[in-house]
């Protein structure tokens, strides 16, 4: 199996499974001479793990993360960043039933019909587990970003299921287990209640923003920014949509206010989310996903078993009734990934370009 490689000059290989006895990833071109160390990581990994609210899985994962390699006197030595986190509560015996059928909307069909073969337990390789090694790089990601340009990353739920959520401030999404930028949570709270009880899931949609981000990131046709950031968000776990910017909205928007106009003081708007012509204009990043609902449910659905017979499904165990409530962190550390990935190329590429022009590439606030 390929296909585990995330980045290049920053490149991530992600590996275990679900049920294993530990997943994590290697970190390989980190720059030497960052201060890092396990506090740096856990926040995030605490963020994202699961059984942290009734409305998540009830998993009881601490995923504690160990620094095994590059690190030297509280220091990145340039060398490969080994990141363990060791899988404490699984529970297999939850998908016995399952062994010979396939979960609809899940990817069992596909993982056999590929592999020949696949890992019932939790969903081996296909387990949103499988994100929280990314959260942990993305950790390291933006501790240097945040050094060396000052960027800093942030994100929100703005939809639930049917339920829009209204913006009101960024200090409220530490505060609720939705991530929501909203002081009350009670109808979510209500909702997702509702939603256990029916043995039914549902999706959300997911803003994550990056402020600070240097301009003349990415570059032109099929290395853009914007392509990468889709890119990587499609690569989470049940994202079904990526929008940059105003995305699906700029259909119904007239020319004369889609494109961003500049004034001496700056851009007036910020359709393009932050990119232009695939390289970032130093605005702020605005991206947002659509989280499908959760695969695997209590309500018994039509299928077919390993030989093609129908069958009616039901899925044990403890999942997620919707993964859209752990999945801001995640998308926070995905777009750090994208991020870092160019911020290194540019310094690779570019260092020494400079530009005469005065500095109004920032979004009037």
């Amino acid at each position: 199996m390929s296909g585990n490689t995330f980045g290049n000059l920053f490149a991530v290989t992600n590996f275990g499974e679900s049920h294993g006895p530990a997943i994590g990833c290697v970190i390989d071109g980190c720059p030497p001479g960052l201060s890092l160390c396990e506090a740096d990581i856990q926040g995030d990994l605490d963020r994202r793990r699961p059984g942290t609210s009734r409305h998540v899985t009830q998993r009881n994962e601490p995923d504690t993360v160990e620094i095994l390699s590059g690190v030297h006197e509280g220091k990145t030595t340039g060398t490969p960043i080994c990141l363990l986190i060791k899988n404490i509560d699984q529970r297999s015996k939850d998908y016995s039933n399952i062994l010979e059928t396939f979960r609809p909307g899940h990817a069992d069909y596909t993982y056999l019909h590929k592999y020949g073969r696949r890992d019932p337990r939790g969903g081996g390789r296909a387990s949103a587990r499988l994100t929280a090694p990314m959260v942990a790089a993305g950790a390291v990601a933006k501790k240097w970003l945040a050094e060396r340009h000052g960027t800093v990353f942030r994100g929100c739920m703005t939809q639930l299921g049917d339920i829009a959520i209204p913006f009101e401030s960024w200090a409220h999404v530490p505060q609720n287990p939705f991530f929501a930028p909203v002081a009350d949570v009670s109808a979510l709270e209500t909702y997702m209640d509702d939603l256990r009880k029916a043995g039914d899931s549902c999706g959300a949609r997911i803003r994550v923003t990056a402020s600070g981000v240097p301009v003349g990131l990415g570059d032109p046709l099929f290395d853009k920014l914007d392509a990468d950031i889709a890119f990587a968000m499609m690569g989470i776990n049940a994202v079904k949509g990526v929008e940059i910017g105003a995305g699906f909205a700029s259909v119904t928007q007239r020319g004369t206010t889609h494109g961003d106009a500049l004034s001496p003081e700056g851009f007036l708007s910020n359709n393009a989310g932050g990119v232009l012509g695939g390289i970032s204009t130093g605005q702020d990043l605005e991206v947002s996903i659509a989280v499908k609902p959760t695969s695997s449910i209590a309500t018994p659905r039509q299928s077919i078993d390993v030989t093609g017979k129908p069958v009616m499904v039901a899925t044990k165990g403890r999942h997620d009734p919707c993964v859209g409530i752990r999945a801001t962190p995640i998308a926070e550390a995905m777009l750090a990934l994208v991020v870092m990935e160019h911020a290194l190329q540019q310094r690779a590429q570019n260092a020494n370009v400079t530009v005469s022009t005065p500095d109004i590439m920032r979004s009037r606030r």
